[in-house]
């Protein structure tokens, strides 16, 4: 049975109201008294509603986190990275994944507005920007163009584009595809397409865009390439198995660059060569971003981009940070 206001007042020996006041911190009461009810919350494993308070004109304390898949190890991280910034700031995450789903990104929009979160940061890119436009709590998105009235907070996409360009560079290779992103909005990923297009154009060295959405990996590689420049480190692992299968030595012979570099692919694959995104800075700035917008300051700057960092992979395994 779920415990009530009712139930903590009774255990701790004291008025619904005190209780209330505790929950609330609301008046003057003395440390005994907000300790007995404190205890007697744990006891009964009681949760204050977010809702009630909500509709009280308390804030709730919630904040809303919507990502394409939490499978990709550099969400997981990110949202980690969100979760416990937040906690220490006091408040409580709900995290949806939108499973790259439209109806699932819809329905998950209704339940957030509906338990009144303060505020949401989102990932996801699966809704047209009409509806992130009817949206009322405060937004900010990482790495989407959502809307022109969302800001956007993102690491130095361009400059990530070049770091993997300028690797496969250092490798002397001659023909490079690089992978497109899924995401084919107007969002900051597409800079890095653009940057590395600008460093092996700059170089005279030949490349092809292609996007896995029509073609399948295993369909084009290896194929007339000594290099590929993927879009994230799980297609980067998956190209470098299917080079592998095709009899070429993946990092040797056949150059492969990935790209987020989260903690659990450094550990897994340290041998891929891959751009680090510095989801501690990334969760921050997200937090600094939409807290400014929660107390209403609305001002669309987003700053500049974060920066990131190449890692050359390592093949004795050792992680360099």
């Amino acid at each position: 049975m779920v415990a009530k206001l009712q139930d903590v007042a009774q255990l701790a020996g004291v008025s619904v109201t005190t209780v209330s006041r505790v929950i609330n911190n609301y008046g003057s009461l003395s440390q005994k008294t907000i300790d007995k009810v404190h205890q007697a919350m744990h006891e009964l494993n009681y949760r204050p509603n977010a809702l009630a308070r909500a509709m009280q004109g308390k804030a709730s304390e919630f904040i809303g986190l919507i990502f394409p898949n939490l499978t990709n190890p550099f969400f997981a991280e990110l949202v980690n990275a969100l979760e416990r910034q937040l906690f220490q700031k006091g408040y409580k995450v709900i995290i949806a994944s939108s499973a790259e789903n439209e109806q699932i990104e819809h329905e998950y929009l209704g339940m957030l507005m509906a338990n009144q979160v303060e505020g949401i940061i989102s990932s996801s890119h699966n809704l047209g920007i009409a509806e992130y436009q009817k949206i009322s709590a405060p937004l900010v998105a990482f790495d989407r163009y959502l809307s022109d009235n969302i800001p956007i907070v993102s690491a130095d996409n361009y400059l990530g584009g070049q770091l993997a360009a300028q690797y496969m560079l250092s490798k002397q290779v001659k023909r490079v595809a690089i992978l497109i992103d899924e995401d084919t909005s107007t969002s900051p990923t597409l800079m890095r397409v653009q940057g590395a297009v600008d460093e092996l154009t700059a170089h005279g060295i030949d490349y092809v865009p292609l996007d896995l959405n029509y073609q399948s990996a295993i369909s084009l590689f290896p194929g007339d390439f000594d290099g590929v420049i993927a879009s994230n480190d799980i297609i980067a692992l998956e190209i470098a198995q299917i080079i592998k299968n095709a009899g070429r030595k993946p990092y040797e012979d056949f150059y492969i660059t990935g790209y987020d570099g989260s903690k659990l692919i450094r550990q897994l694959a340290p041998q891929l060569p891959t751009v680090i995104q510095p989801t501690q800075l990334i969760a921050a700035k997200l937090i600094a971003t939409l807290f400014a917008r929660i107390k209403g300051r609305t001002k669309q700057e987003t700053g500049r981009p974060l920066e990131v960092m190449f890692y050359a992979g390592t093949a004795n395994g050792k992680i360099k940070e």
